[in-house]
């Protein structure tokens, strides 16, 4: 039997916890989930910074939703339209231990534009604009110093926009819009190649560092000569590479490769795709569920053969790598089936000796 101090103590601690759990739920602005914290950043459409922050170690969750307007659970209709004053934003959940908030506003910059305040990209207005929604006075100074340092920088001709703001109430946003590049992957692709974003931070930051899973690369790439390309490939890998060519099923060399390493471009060198991501899939070509490097991989419409299909090309060297499929295994749904002429295998072990060893990391 419980006493009645027991009890009481009991009653307290659970309504502690209740109280800790709405709080979290409702956005208010002390930052602390259990042992992890929040960072509440806008950059445009949604779907496309939580993507970019959902592939970050450290990062435990991150929502879409609706921050800094005037009215109580907001729609999509209604804050697309511009009509409440909300910003299309996220909340992150992240391990202060694994990764800082300081990295976090890094990813912030080099996924936006933040020298413009009338929307990001394709999609305008107000309610896209970039903004930072600190939680408490450490963010606030944290956001105020890195926001200054990159202003001062050099790296955008035009100054920095980026607001700050205090956190109020986040309003988690519909379902379908949680996980959006998830759930609809190719059309998530369609709608972020077209609006134009990829294209703006590869001009602006050296994408060969912007690798999906949080570390940076320190290597540059770019495309030979055509008479360098000739001299090295074998007429197949230039067949494939330089002309668009299929190799055959079941007859290439990388199909039935079980060994653990990465798989590069075989013109340029840039990392493609790891074997951790390689699975089976029947078909007799290599097949991956994502890329190493999301930066890496460029995707085009392709009408040439069996209707419409999507292209898949190295970003530096603008290699054909193959085609892009949603039949793949979860969590991303895809298949990047790809040509092994079009491919270098660097097994785990030889990987620092040839210049990648900061991909080791992936295999511990």
């Amino acid at each position: 039997m419980i006493s009645k101090i027991g009890f009481s103590a009991l009653a307290l601690l659970l309504l502690l916890a209740g109280y800790a759990q709405s709080n979290t739920e409702d956005g208010e602005p002390d930052g602390v989930s259990g042992n992890l914290q929040r960072a509440t950043f806008a950059g445009g459409c949604f779907w496309c910074v939580e993507s970019d922050f959902e592939k970050l170690d450290g990062v435990a969750e991150v929502l879409s939703g609706y921050i800094g307007g005037k009215i109580s659970k907001p729609t999509y209709k209604q804050v697309s339209a511009g009509e409440t004053g909300h910003i299309e934003a996220v909340e992150i959940r992240y391990d202060p231990t694994l990764i800082s908030y300081e990295m976090l506003l890094d990813t912030l910059w080099r996924h936006t534009n933040p020298t413009d305040n009338g929307g990001q990209f394709i999609d305008r207005g107000a309610q896209y604009r970039t903004a930072i929604f600190y939680h408490n006075e450490q963010q606030r100074l944290a956001a105020e110093q890195s926001r200054a340092a990159l202003d001062s920088s050099g790296r955008f001709a035009k100054p920095v926009l980026t607001q700050l703001y205090p956190a109020t109430t986040f309003w988690q946003a519909e379902e379908y819009h949680q996980d959006y590049y998830k759930k609809n992957p190719l059309r998530y692709k369609f709608y972020r190649y077209n609006s134009g974003r990829d294209q703006f931070l590869a001009k602006t930051w050296d994408r060969s560092s912007a690798d999906v899973r949080g570390a940076a690369s320190s290597k540059s790439y770019q495309k030979p000569t055509d008479s360098e390309i000739q001299e090295r490939l074998t007429p197949l890998q230039y067949r494939v590479t330089q002309q668009d060519g299929t190799e055959r099923s079941f007859n290439n060399e990388y199909w039935g490769e079980k060994r653990e390493g990465i798989y590069v471009d075989i013109v340029s060198g840039e990392p493609l795709f790891s074997s951790r991501d390689k699975y089976v899939s029947g078909t007799g070509w290599p097949s991956f569920s994502r890329p190493l490097v999301d930066a890496n991989i460029v995707e085009h419409e392709d009408n040439r053969l069996f209707g419409r299909r999507t292209e898949v090309r190295s970003q530096h060297g603008d290699s054909h790598l193959g085609h892009l499929f949603d039949d793949g295994p979860q969590p991303t749904g895809l298949r990047y089936c790809i040509n092994s002429a079009s491919l270098r295998f660097i097994t785990k072990e030889q990987l620092k000796r040839e210049g990648y060893g900061e991909w080791l990391r992936i295999f511990n």
